[in-house]
């Protein structure tokens, strides 16, 4: 416990010395600001266009900047000898892997709380404050975005030998899980029985984070009715009172299995030097 709290405290320190991390500070604020524009052209309450479109553009640029800032946080270890170093002391591999992970989240859990935060801020200034339920569900959907798109990043620094390699991936996954996403589907279930199709969209929509917490915030938002019948149970489920409770614990497994993979690697590498 106390090794996997110094290597969160030390991932935190090495976090906000990062220069990227403060890049992406400017551009998540700058993209806050953008919100904040939209919602003064056209109030912002429940799901509709606009909301829909904001929460595109958060889905593009939040999962990006995960991906990137956690792999390269671990290949740097890798470039650096850091992890050949600490290997040598008695840390637990879990220990440096937990320890990462809390630490990454810190950092960029902070990253988003400082956009959202100004961007309440001048919103309350201006007069054009988000409706609260649908800024606290922004606030969940990135928050969401952040931590499931942080175990894929430890996956990608734990697979890849260097940054470039780490770069070249995270923009792939990026790609196929966001941009990518309609197109794959479709072609999947367009060559499925048509009995498969609805276990095999669950199936696929848990394999997807990105889509994952887009359907809940989006059904949350009301606006269940616009994914179609196939997502009927899923708009049952989520309205439930103990939806968010389910959610939640779909997103603790998701991040459990992906932290014990990412950790079965490093220990293999660890043992096998």
């Amino acid at each position: 416990m106390v090794d996997m709290l110094l290597v969160a405290k030390r991932e935190v320190k090495m976090g906000f010395r990062n220069p990227w991390a403060y890049s992406f500070l400017i551009l998540f604020c700058t993209f806050s600001l953008s919100l904040l524009l939209i919602n003064s052209q056209n109030f912002v309450q429940g799901y509709s266009g606009t909301t829909g479109s904001m929460l595109n553009l958060i889905l593009y640029l939040l999962p990006l900047m995960t991906l990137f800032l956690g792999s390269f946080s671990l290949t740097s270890e890798k470039e650096e000898g850091s992890w050949q170093l600490l290997s040598t002391y008695p840390i637990g591999t879990m220990s440096f892997i937990v320890g990462k992970y809390l630490g990454l989240s810190v950092v960029l859990i902070t990253i988003v709380a400082f956009g959202y935060g100004l961007m309440g801020l001048i919103s309350g200034v201006i007069g054009s404050a988000l409706n609260v339920t649908t800024y606290v569900l922004f606030l969940a959907f990135s928050c969401g975005l952040v931590l499931l798109f942080l175990t894929l990043a430890l996956f990608i620094g734990s697979i890849s030998k260097n940054r470039w390699q780490a770069l070249t991936i995270s923009v792939s996954i990026w790609f196929f899980a966001v941009i990518g996403w309609p197109t794959l589907l479709l072609a999947i279930l367009g060559i499925v029985p048509f009995l498969w199709v609805k276990p095999l969209l669950v199936v696929l929509t848990f394999l997807n984070p990105a889509e994952l917490v887009r359907l809940y915030v989006v059904i949350k938002l009301g606006g269940g009715s616009v994914l179609g019948p196939e997502y009927y149970q899923w708009v049952t489920w989520v309205q439930q009172p103990s939806g968010s409770w389910i959610f939640l614990t779909i997103c603790l497994l998701w991040i459990t299995c992906s932290v014990l993979v990412v950790y079965g690697i490093w220990e293999r590498g660890r043992s096998h030097g």
